[in-house]
């Protein structure tokens, strides 16, 4: 049966389900034939574009996308309350003083940190809520419990006397899923938000957190959207095929867009020069000098284990495609999409989609093996989907069953979150 056919039907009830043990190993045997030269089956994207452009995120609910200029907010997002609107503009405040000490720009890649993790101000550092129905968005783990099942069977063989440290970590859903398959397993939380850490502790017993990485770690390190929300440097190549990092500025009357004064630094020109010479002008984009900074250091503070990461994203071709012009920087805001960075500054999530041969390259020349690299779709179906379907199935009811199977719709179809999503795992073995 064809792979697009078989996720269209779904998983039916249990017993009679249109998706047989059969037709899952097909559909495996199927991913596994486009693997070329990917460790484990993963298959490179760099050259199906094929409804890739119009970006997915994992959330419950497809958003909105809105685009905003300065002249013409659009009237129909949601309106924040006055504690809200006050929280903004001290942010918005600190922000402004940073780029006057600065004289008057500072790179887009500051504010971005400064949007999203200023103590107390920033979206991921102060207490609004950010996830579910009443935040911004909802992941993965908030849909239901097929992510954490294929993850723990994943992550059993490498869980070392350390257990699992997971980056982040949100709302608490995901961890709290997987201790209630690994209860006996240690669960650590890297967390720099006092707040997040207050509403995790009070969502799963058993864990604890720490501010700053371990010195070393034995088992498995696990980061599932995170490298999204890691500061970037945003790019652009202009009408006369000028090449600048582009900075923020306060225009007078709102935050707004600016062109650093050049050179571009050597190393974010280099990345760039195998593709610019293909891109239509104007052409923006990002790079994540942070996630890959961030990858060296996780991989010298692992002694023996796994690293998986989770994020939409892809490999470099397609990530600086001539036909992503505007590049992959957006903003969240109350399940919509906004494609204007300077909203509403700490209310707004703000991400950009993840380099893939970047990170494998950092995490090659950090001593990991890649052990996995496909998309999301593949690692569920090749990681035990089908054994974590029957189980969850054979504990559902009729209602159950049937969120069941759209949630591992959302998970698999390509449309949804099956192809824009990656998973890399990385391992390092002991005395390496």
């Amino acid at each position: 049966m064809p792979r697009a056919q078989l996720l269209r039907q779904g998983f039916g009830v249990c017993g009679g389900s249109l998706i047989m043990q059969g037709e899952l190993a097909a559909f495996r045997g199927e991913l596994a034939g486009n693997g070329g030269a990917y460790p484990a089956g993963g298959a490179s994207d760099e050259n199906n574009f094929s409804g890739s452009f119009q970006e997915v995120s994992m959330r419950a609910e497809r958003p909105d996308f809105l685009t905003h200029s300065h002249g013409a907010r659009k009237i129909s997002l949601p309106v924040p309350d006055a504690e809200a609107l006050a929280h903004s503009a001290a942010l918005l405040t600190h922000i402004r003083r940073e780029i006057d000490a600065a004289g008057g720009m500072i790179p887009f890649r500051r504010y971005m940190e400064l949007a999203l993790y200023t103590p107390g101000l920033g979206y991921y550092m102060a207490g609004q809520t950010r996830f579910g129905a009443a935040g911004d968005f909802v992941t993965a783990p908030e849909m239901g419990r097929v992510l954490a099942a294929v993850l723990a069977r994943t992550l059993l063989p490498d869980l070392g006397p350390d257990g699992i440290l997971e980056f982040g970590g949100g709302s608490g859903a995901l961890a709290g899923q997987i201790r209630e398959i690994l209860p006996d397993t240690p669960y650590t939380l890297l967390e720099p938000s006092p707040d997040l850490q207050a509403r995790q502790r009070a969502a799963v017993s058993g864990i604890q957190h720490l501010q700053t990485l371990p010195e070393h770690w034995r088992g498995v390190m696990l980061a599932h959207e995170v490298l999204d929300a890691m500061p970037v440097q945003v790019l652009e190549l202009d009408a006369s095929g000028q090449l600048h990092e582009c900075g923020v500025r306060w225009n007078g009357k709102a935050l707004d867009w600016a062109m650093l004064p050049p050179p571009v630094a050597a190393p974010l020109a280099a990345r760039l020069a195998p593709y610019a010479t293909h891109w239509p002008r104007p052409y923006r984009t990002e790079i994540n000098l942070t996630a890959e900074s961030w990858l060296r250091e996780v991989a010298a503070r692992l002694d023996s284990g796994a690293i998986l990461l989770i994020d939409y994203g892809h490999e470099a071709a397609e990530f600086y495609h001539p036909q992503r012009q505007t590049g992959s920087l957006r903003a969240y805001y109350r399940h919509h999409w906004l494609d204007d960075p300077f909203y509403l500054p700490g209310l707004c999530d703000l991400t950009a989609h993840v380099d893939y041969t970047a990170l494998m390259t950092a995490a090659v020349e950090a001593g990991l093996e890649v052990a996995f690299y496909g998309h999301l779709a593949r690692f569920l179906v090749e990681h035990g989907l089908a054994e974590v379907y029957g189980t969850l199935c054979a504990q559902a009811g009729d209602d159950g069953r049937f969120a069941l199977n759209n949630e591992i719709k959302r998970l698999t179809l390509p449309q949804e979150m099956g192809e824009s999503f990656k998973v890399l795992i990385l391992k390092k073995r002991e005395n390496t």
